[in-house]
């Protein structure tokens, strides 16, 4: 492990009339450290997606641009399950902002191949752009593993449903603002760059401008957040609060070796491989709708980009309740099960997806069904993240959450919702998107209900 990555070594204990205010504190304190962090991941992910009309107008093809597009998932899925190994052996507090600022980083470059370039010589355009689109989601799966982390050693398991329903919403909020920022960041800022050429306005508002904000949330990330209760002379979180799930070992508080992560508690679990597959599904579902939105809505339907970006909008903030709900109802009415209300969202969800098409010419019902399929489908996205931090150890969460985002990114992102839709899309039409969507809500909910009995037990 690169030594200033290394996590932090145990400080002098407090003294005892000071450790429950200082708990409270600091809960608070590195809980809104990873919940504005990881919004800022949100700000620069999937960005692409919004250019994808705009770099189509200019003469690149979007068959290619889908190709492109699934850099991202590639390139996230693959971090995320092996910088979760690393972020398990790393100091949270350095490890998520330094992620940041390299995606941002990233995310700026992705204006050269079109200024530089552009469609004249768009071969190597779109290399450049999946290779950069690439770094984007590699450096993009620094951000859930530390914050994984930061839950699992912070908040005890009894309490970490609903804290994770709560910060859960936190890629909601960043994704809900990628929409307006790619409308308003060209209108406020592109002419300052790009002059009379408003067909580059957009370079600024979906790239430049959320990068520059991302920077700045790293750095009040970094100030806000602390790796472990020990690294800040405090007890762990099961003895402070006296609530020790029945499995707990305190060499969960060990640091692991790579090893001793993957072949002892990750990769041997049946029910973690169980909801890792069904995670496929529900990604397929939640990438698909976001993803291909703004070109759907602009080249079947003919709606301008202000009203696709307020639809991309209304589909990332409506999750923020969708979220909170589904928690809740998995903690209260379900008593900590996961699949059980993960199997009715997905029905729901499917209801929804017919609705978005049979009447996407109507805006008003396009907007509705993007509102209940965000509100719906990330209930069980944040679920399925939840049983996988269950399912392991502390010291190896971010490797568990990891191999389920793996499947999800790569298999139900990058290849389901971003190469075979785009590919159907192109050549059998958009209706048939649409049957796949349902028909990844149908196998999502057969995959689940085969976890029921084995989680009841």
């Amino acid at each position: 492990m690169w030594k200033p990555l290394q996590p932090p070594a145990p400080g002098a204990e407090i003294p005892t009339e000071a450790i429950d205010p200082t708990y409270r504190r600091m809960r608070t304190r590195v809980f809104i450290g990873i919940f504005i962090g990881y919004a800022g991941f949100y700000l620069v992910r999937k960005n692409f997606s919004m250019a994808i009309p705009e770099l189509a107008a200019l003469g690149f093809d979007t068959g290619r641009l889908g190709i492109v597009l699934s850099m991202n998932a590639v390139a996230y899925a693959l971090s995320k399950f092996l910088m979760g190994s690393v972020s398990d052996r790393s100091n949270a507090r350095l490890f998520l902002p330094l992620g940041l600022v390299l995606t941002a980083l990233a995310m700026i470059f992705m204006i050269v191949p079109v200024t530089w370039l552009g469609p004249e010589h768009r071969n190597l355009s779109i290399v450049l752009m999946a290779v950069l689109n690439f770094l984007v989601g590699w450096f993009n799966g620094m951000g859930w593993p530390p914050c994984g982390r930061v839950m699992t050693h912070w908040f005890s398991q009894n309490e970490r449903g609903t804290k994770m329903s709560i910060w859960n919403c936190a890629h909601n909020v960043g994704g809900a603002l990628v929409g307006p920022m790619s409308v308003y960041g060209a209108l406020w800022f592109g002419s300052w760059f790009y002059g009379s050429h408003s067909e580059l306005y957009f370079l600024i508002g979906t790239y430049l401008f959320p990068a520059v904000v991302a920077m700045l949330i790293a750095v009040a990330a970094y100030a806000l957040i602390r790796d472990t209760p020990q690294s800040c002379g405090l007890p762990p979180v099961e003895r402070w609060r006296n609530d020790f799930p029945k499995d707990y070992d305190p060499r969960q508080e060990e640091v692991l070796t790579t090893r001793e992560i993957l072949f002892r508690h990750v990769l041997n679990n049946r029910l973690l491989w169980s909801i890792a597959i069904a995670n496929a599904f529900v990604y397929m579902v939640r990438y698909g709708c976001l993803d291909w939105a703004p070109t759907y809505l602009r080249e079947v339907q003919g709606y301008d980009i202000e009203q696709t970006g307020w639809a991309y909008f209304a589909y990332e903030f409506a999750a923020i309740p969708g979220t909170l709900v589904c928690g809740w109802m998995s903690d209260r009415l379900f008593h900590g099960r996961r699949a059980l209300p993960t199997i009715l969202f997905m029905t729901v969800v499917a209801v929804f997806i017919l609705l978005y098409w049979q009447f996407s010419s109507n805006y008003a019902v396009v907007t509705a069904s993007l509102i209940a399929i965000g509100f719906f489908i990330y209930g069980p996205v944040m679920l399925i993240g939840v049983q996988a931090l269950d399912l392991a150890p502390k010291n190896a969460a971010g490797t568990a959450a990891g191999l389920t985002g793996f499947f999800g990114y790569f298999f139900g992102t990058a290849l389901l919702a971003n190469l075979v839709l785009g590919t159907v899309a192109d050549r059998a039409g958009w209706d048939w998107t649409f049957v796949l969507l349902i028909g990844a809500c149908v196998l999502s909910i057969l995959l689940m209900a085969f976890t029921c009995h084995k989680e009841k037990r």
